[in-house]
């Protein structure tokens, strides 16, 4: 009947999207060891989002009188108490209530000092919940307050307070303080909860006081760390985070005519030992027969069946089109294959066309072909990015990638696929934050977009080798017959997407590669301009530009505007001799993180892997591509491309190819470790963090690194 143990996953959830409840408890006294509970009030909060809340408020017998100088406080008599439930059996009730959340009140080490003393008395197991005290977070932010009180902090954020001391009241308060003040926080780089919990343990003059006042110690969480949970890894099957669509699909994919019998559709079925047969267009007439080809739906053995339950043996005669489900739903066929179950179960599909870059259906995908597969954890993940209805929601489904993360690591999934799988969804979150942004501004009066546009991601999200540690990187296209008046409204719609993106956890770009700076935002003709100016001066910041450029992904909009700009780009980039040299030059000039006697160069205790270590590689590996017109976007696929060069060494690509994997595989585990510590996330490891097989592979890998220099036929400039 204590708290239930929160799920996994909550040390890197921001804290506007987290879970909470805010209680508050009156007692009979302030002697947190003899006092009695006389009052339990609670109000849960699904996010910080505005509206209505459910609350909770009931009295509890504390089996003692009630002192008349505590009445004077709370108003709250022995005949208010007369015949309410005792302690145990109110607990359990509440409990019930909270369910497995995060605990938070004003001066709430108090009350949960309270509630451990109600246990130990009644003989009852105390599990202390995750929590946060809402007055420590308020002087985080405002340590100069003449008062550490609920009321001066409640004037500050101009929160109206009502029903003060009764437990009701206080919490409601304490829930509209911390609404307030958790956008403060985010302003001072403490966005999650792991990030708050480690903030707050710093205040070590306050929490030495309320120690010594005998309340809970807020320093220390009621649960094991996310990171400790074994139980929560083991929950994911790995397989459909390494496994694409590619991998599982039937083709070629069948097609029957639309006029065709639904006898002879079964018996296709039958002899081709498929559940389904795509139609093609109903106005196109469509094949005489069973062949390859293009369909617009689907007819499955269900829908054949059900057709037959419902007519009998006539339903046999009648065309088959007749049964088709439209429009088809289908699915990329270099998706992985926990978004096709995510698609399956999220929309009620039993079957996906599969297609291909241009469109065309190349393959079926039955829920067949996915029954080895558990749904669930991949459904959280990738189907909720796309259903979240406001960017709380949006919030609370991006921090469940971290779990999902930590679970590829502990089945010991490839790096490179967790970087993939994590790419995926932040250009899925780009694309929903800017979805709900224009939803936004229509709700605002301020009407649709003027112009057809599309919304990119850059660098490592759109070459699917973002980690966790992630920024923006974005950029708009907007066509050109867009009216004058556009680009303000395109303006806004950038700025609205970074902001949700940025309360979400993806923070806002240091340099301002952003769809919201007039810079990273332009019809595609100045575009054109622009990527012809980059390669044609190639100075320093074109080159940067560029690299980040090169890698972008379109993922909302008039792709077809952004494919057409990035193939014409790369075909003015492969034909450029001299910036091929530049940026040779570039990829070339690094500063090599290990020093004499192959000591580690660190700075504040760790070594910067991105700079040092996967930066050169991956640089090295878009000149590959640039130069040689190759179409792949990762980095493994560019450098095995280098391998039919003459002058390229094949045992140098496959030492570059497993550096560039091990660095990776280093960053993320201390993305993780640092998550769950509340650090600040970053491309720097520290050493003695690692295990002695991991320092070596380290060692190795950065070794490696100079091998760029074979690649590009220029002098390694790295120290």
């Amino acid at each position: 009947m204590s708290f239930r143990t929160t799920s996994g996953g909550l040390s890197g959830m921001p804290l506007a999207s987290i879970p909470a409840v805010a209680i508050d408890t009156e007692t009979t006294g302030l002697d947190v060891g003899k006092v009695r509970i006389v009052e339990i009030g609670a109000v849960g909060l699904e996010t910080c989002a505005p509206g209505a809340q459910r609350v909770y408020s009931e009295l509890v017998d504390p089996g003692i009188p009630i002192p008349a100088s505590s009445t004077g406080i709370h108003g709250i008599a022995d005949a208010d108490v007369a015949g309410a439930p005792s302690f145990p059996e109110r607990m359990a009730e509440f409990a019930a209530w909270a369910g497995p959340t995060v605990v938070i009140g004003y001066s709430v080490g108090f009350d949960l000092a309270v509630l451990k003393a109600e246990h130990e008395r009644h003989g009852l197991p105390w599990q202390p919940p995750r929590s946060l005290d809402v007055g420590h977070l308020v002087d985080l932010v405002a340590p100069a307050l003449p008062e550490k009180s609920l009321e001066t902090a409640a004037g500050w954020l101009g929160v109206e307070l009502s029903g003060r001391h009764r437990a009701l009241g206080d919490a409601r308060a304490a829930a509209e303080i911390y609404r307030a003040v958790v956008p403060k926080l985010r302003e001072k780089g403490i966005v999650t909860l792991a990030q708050a919990e480690r903030a707050v343990r710093a205040l070590s003059t306050r929490m030495t006081e309320e120690a010594q006042s005998g309340w809970h110690d807020m320093g220390q969480s009621g649960d094991a760390r996310d990171g400790n949970r074994i139980a929560e890894y083991v929950r994911i099957d790995s397989f459909a985070y390494r496994h694409r669509v590619a991998d599982l699909m039937k083709h070629p994919p069948l097609t029957v005519g639309n006029d065709r019998p639904v006898r002879a559709a079964l018996a296709a079925m039958m002899e081709n030992k498929v559940s389904s047969l795509f139609l093609p267009p109903e106005t196109a007439g469509g094949p005489e027969g069973i062949e390859d080809g293009i369909g617009d739906g689907i007819v499955t053995e269900r829908d054949i069946m059900r057709a037959i339950d419902r007519d009998g043996p006539a339903a046999l005669d009648a065309p088959v089109g007749n049964l088709g489900q439209r429009p088809l739903v289908t699915i990329h066929k270099d998706e992985f294959v926990y978004r096709a179950i995510a698609r399956m179960s999220g929309g009620g599909f039993r079957h996906l066309g599969v297609v291909d870059e241009g469109g065309a259906l190349c393959g079926a995908l039955s829920a067949r072909d996915l029954l080895r597969q558990r749904a669930g954890d991949a459904v959280a993940l990738g189907d909720s990015i796309e259903s979240a209805r406001s960017r709380f929601e949006l919030g609370r489904v991006w921090s469940q990638l971290t779990a999902v993360a930590r679970a590829l690591v502990f089945e010991e999934v490839d790096a490179r696929n967790i970087a993939s799988m994590i790419s995926r969804e932040l250009r899925a979150l780009t694309a929903r934050a800017c979805e709900l942004a224009e939803a936004e501004m229509a709700e605002a009066g301020l009407g649709e977009a003027p112009a057809p546009y599309a919304l990119l991601v850059l660098g490592s999200g759109g070459r699917g080798e973002s980690l966790l540690a992630m920024d923006q990187d974005n950029a708009l296209i907007y066509a050109d017959d867009a009216p004058d008046a556009a680009d303000g409204w395109f303006e806004q719609l950038g700025r609205r997407t970074a902001d949700i993106l940025d309360e979400t956890g993806v923070i806002y770009c240091p340099g301002g590669i952003m769809a919201s700076n007039a810079a990273w935002r332009k019809p595609l003709g100045v575009w054109r301009e622009t990527v012809r100016s980059w390669i044609g001066r190639s100075r320093a910041e074109d080159l940067l530009n560029c690299d980040i450029f090169f890698d972008a992904q379109a993922v909302l909009g008039a792709r077809a505007m952004a494919d057409s700009l990035r193939a014409e780009a790369l075909e003015l980039a492969r034909q450029a001799r001299n910036f091929h040299k530049f940026l040779a030059i570039s990829a070339g000039n690094f500063d090599t993180p290990v020093g004499m006697f192959g000591r580690f160069r660190t700075e504040a205790g760790r070594v910067d892997l991105k700079i040092g270590g996967i930066m050169p590689i991956f640089s090295a590996a878009r000149v590959i591509a640039l130069m040689h017109g190759v179409e792949a976007r990762t980095t493994p696929k560019r450098l095995v491309a280098a391998r039919g060069l003459e002058t390229v060494s094949e045992r140098d690509v496959d030492d570059l190819v497993e550096a560039h994997r091990i660095l990776l595989s280093l960053i993320l585990g201390q993305q993780l470790r640092d998550i769950d510590a509340g650090v600040a996330l970053s491309n720097k490891v520290a050493p003695p963090e690692l295990n002695g097989f991991e320092k070596q592979e380290m060692k190795w890998a950065l070794a490696q690194v100079p091998l760029v220099s074979n690649l590009l036929g220029v002098p390694a400039l790295g120290r």
